[in-house]
């Protein structure tokens, strides 16, 4: 486990193997949030990065006569 310090002005700094695992790059978004008694940074992934992901489903739905 890496460990981290506050600044005087709360930020930190994500260190270079964390970003480089996780691609975060300068500029993106993370969300933060409390679990429990520690704080979680979850990166936003583009919408871009869900394409595909769902690849071979039946797209086919049935439709009611009168809906048609």
């Amino acid at each position: 486990m890496t460990i981290i310090t506050v600044s005087p002005k709360f930020q930190v700094v994500i260190p270079r193997d964390l970003r480089r695992t996780l691609n975060i790059q300068p500029g993106q978004k993370l969300r933060a949030r409390i679990q429990g008694d520690h704080i979680e940074l979850i990166p936003e992934q583009p919408i871009t990065a869900a394409r595909g992901f769902l690849q071979g489903i039946d797209t086919r739905v049935e439709r009611e006569a009168d809906r048609a």
